[in-house]
């Protein structure tokens, strides 16, 4: 018998493939095959979440049929699919910006933490 037990608050179940460890490989990926280098590439790189985040955009928009001519387009799965790609692009941003991605993110959570739950609700 398995146990049904939901993961407590911090604990993860084996969700496949390290963060980090992918963030690291996508960028080192993108940037062995980049056509554009140095300062440009990188500020491509960070444009890049502007496309991302226009997805969303069209998926939420098409989950919810607000365009009259082309109706339910996307369903919600496709709205997560794509917020999703939103995290990744904008960790791999990160990540080119310094190696440091993982402890930059990790101060910059903990910050906004401490800072949204020590607000008055």
């Amino acid at each position: 018998m398995t146990d049904q037990t939901p993961p407590g608050p911090h604990t993860e179940p084996d969700a496949g493939p390290d963060l980090w460890t992918t963030v690291d490989t996508l960028w080192e990926w993108l940037d062995n095959s980049q056509p554009i280098e140095g300062r440009e590439g990188v500020l491509l790189r960070i444009l890049k979440l502007t496309e991302e985040v226009g997805e969303v955009s069209e998926a939420v928009i098409g989950a919810t049929g607000q365009n009259p001519r082309k109706g339910v387009t996307h369903t919600w799965e496709d709205v997560q699919a794509e917020l999703c790609d939103v995290v990744i692009t904008a960790l791999v941003a990160l990540r080119t910006l310094t190696p440091e991605a993982r402890e930059v993110f990790r101060g910059h959570l903990e910050r906004v933490r401490e800072r949204s739950l020590a607000s008055p609700k």
